[in-house]
């Protein structure tokens, strides 16, 4: 019985991250993320093609989505142990490997922030600086990112002297990490587009 609850609150955590804020502002606006930018629908692309206020949106609604998850999973059962983590990650998945979009969604940070929020919003607000801080010097979004998916499974596993805990997140740092694989690709290549150069308007925008 225990792990049948703990399936329907992955199950339902990961229907809620297949919600994607990005791919609805692609059909009101017109703009294809798919040709365009990263070629993902996740906020950074939406910053890319968009500006900051779709980008907001889309970080806001997917940082969210996650959060709901934990919350709801820690409500429904609360008695299980790790199901906030479970349903965190699941939503994080969800929104990576969306199946009403085939499986191809966003990267996935903006809604391991929210997953973090809701298991340690404390610690996340201290991460949230720090990513700041690094995205700001490294001029680029993905230093940041890899600074926090490398940081919430060790900490929290550590403060919680759990190392199932620990893993239940690394599968989403991972994921996330490979998915980020060709930014790091065109860093070396010099054609990532900085942080900068998304605040001037240096956009790939491509109509559809």
């Amino acid at each position: 019985m225990t792990y049948i609850a703990y399936v329907m609150a992955a199950v339902g955590a990961y229907a809620l991250g297949c919600s994607n804020m990005a791919f609805y502002l692609s059909k009101l606006h017109k703009v294809d993320f798919r040709g365009g930018g990263s070629g993902n629908l996740g906020a950074s692309n939406a910053t890319i093609l968009m500006g900051w206020k779709a980008g907001i949106l889309v970080a806001i609604h997917d940082a969210g989505k996650a959060l709901l998850a934990v919350l709801l999973a820690n409500l429904f059962f609360p008695a299980l142990p790790n199901v906030g983590a479970v349903a965190g990650t699941a939503a994080v998945l969800g929104h990576i490997f969306p199946a009403p979009l085939k499986f191809r969604g966003g990267k996935g940070f903006a809604s391991y922030v929210g997953m973090t929020l809701a298991l340690n919003w404390k610690f996340a607000l201290v991460v949230l600086g720090i990513v700041i801080l690094v995205t700001v010097i490294t001029d680029y979004i993905v230093v940041g990112t890899t600074t926090t998916v490398v940081l919430v499974p060790g900490y929290l596993g550590w403060a919680h002297h759990s190392f199932l805990l620990a893993g239940i997140l690394l599968i989403g740092t991972l994921v996330i990490l490979y998915k980020h694989r060709e930014n790091f690709v065109r860093m070396a290549n010099g054609t990532e587009i900085g942080l900068r150069s998304a605040a001037k308007g240096e956009r790939r925008i491509k109509k559809g």
